[in-house]
């Protein structure tokens, strides 16, 4: 079942992180992680997975099961390529935005309308970047999928025609429509797609070579694993007949909203792997810049891991990070308040501990074949074996 392991001193090819000392590894643990994840593919919740664990410049890296549970599927790689999901919320949009607000080309307190005056009214004039970052918009979760519709201007109507259910500010919930407007925001102050700048100011300088939307403009299908469309839903048959018959997607943006939108949106369809989230995570952790190139100011990575949201909500999330919320079940029993992280619907997880400078990425197809495997108690077990793992516990 088992594809691939490493275990590397990163620090024989690249410097530690700065400040990085003391105990390393606990590898121990690393059997009890092994066996929470081949449980989980053994009874059939998920073909493979990718997991990666660091701290301190020592790493822990493994793959396994298959890409599919087909008899000839290929066995999953260090660098097989998985949809991440929602993560591309916090690697992609999250920081294009931050990165524009550094240049002064967005104000985080002002409202959106300053920017998108068409999605004013009802309410949402006092709707800020800064809600739409920390989930406290008042926006529901998403766009609806019927009457049927497609593109990139299509969402954009929607999106600004949903009514709050809150007062902004006043109230914590998780909505992708959030971020489908701060994915076009990006393009509106930048002058280019999302996509593209993500590519040209945050993947390209970090090295994370096989990160991107898009993935079959530069990558053969083999390399991804596939998720699937299965029972095909009434709007994707009316918009996409080429999946009539709910054909595997391998390498198209499995959120169905993110592929109405031609698979770049700022909610969903980035596709990377565990060592480019792993160069994204350095970055953090070394406050914003890698091998000596600045991504993010010390500033923006503040403002995207630390607690950013409104005074008075409980839930804490950072200007794109979960803190503390229903959705943080990747901290695990020991990490502390105030790591930091994000899932994706996929099968995905990166979470990263500042304290004790540890982190682990998780990438699975979870959703193959029919996006009803529930791996959520994973997630946590994941978690509290990471930090036993990097903090000694």
């Amino acid at each position: 079942m088992i594809a691939s392991v490493s275990t590397t001193l990163l620090a024989a090819g690249c410097a530690q992180l700065p400040g990085a000392a003391g105990p390393q590894l606990d590898h121990a643990r690393f059997a009890e992680i092994d066996r929470a994840i081949e449980t989980v593919i053994s009874d059939k919740r998920m073909p493979g997975a990718v997991f990666h664990l660091e701290r301190n410049g020592e790493s822990y890296e493994k793959a396994y099961g298959s890409v599919s549970y087909d008899s000839n599927a290929p066995k999953v790689r260090p660098d097989t390529i998985y949809d991440a999901a929602s993560l591309s919320k916090i690697v992609a949009t999250a920081p294009s935005i931050l990165l524009l607000a550094e240049q002064g080309k967005i104000d985080l307190e002002a409202p959106l309308i300053r920017y998108f005056p068409e999605c004013g009214g009802k309410g949402k004039d006092g709707m800020t970047i800064r809600h739409l970052l920390t989930h406290s918009s008042g926006l529901p979760a998403g766009i609806p999928a019927l009457p049927a519709w497609e593109g990139q201007a299509a969402a954009h109507a929607l999106a600004c025609a949903r009514e709050i259910t809150d007062a902004p500010g006043t109230a914590f919930r998780y909505s992708d429509i959030n971020f489908i407007l701060l994915g076009q925001l990006v393009q509106k102050v930048s002058g280019m797609p999302l996509d593209e700048f993500a590519q040209r100011n945050i993947f390209t300088p970090l090295k994370m070579t096989d990160t991107g939307y898009l993935p079959l403009a530069r990558f053969p299908a083999s390399r991804i694993a596939p998720t699937h469309v299965s029972p095909l839903k009434v709007e994707d048959k009316a918009l996409h007949p080429e999946l009539e018959h709910g054909e595997v997607l391998q390498g198209v943006v499995h959120d169905p909203t993110s592929r109405r939108m031609g698979g770049v949106a700022g909610s969903a369809g980035v596709f990377t792997t565990a060592h480019d989230l792993a160069r994204y995570a350095r970055m953090l952790l070394a406050g914003g810049e890698l091998e000596g190139v600045r991504v993010l100011s010390r500033e923006s990575v503040r403002l995207l891991t630390t607690v950013q949201s409104p005074p008075g909500i409980a839930q804490l999330r950072g200007m794109g990070m979960d803190i503390d919320s229903p959705f943080a079940r990747p901290r695990g029993a020991l990490f502390p308040i105030g790591s930091y992280g994000h899932t994706g619907f996929t099968g995905c997880i990166l979470w990263v501990d500042p304290t004790s400078r540890t982190f682990y990425v998780f990438l699975s197809n979870r959703v193959y074949p029919d996006d009803k495997a529930n791996i959520l108690p994973l997630y946590g077990q994941l978690g509290t074996l990471a930090a036993q793992a990097g903090m000694g516990r």
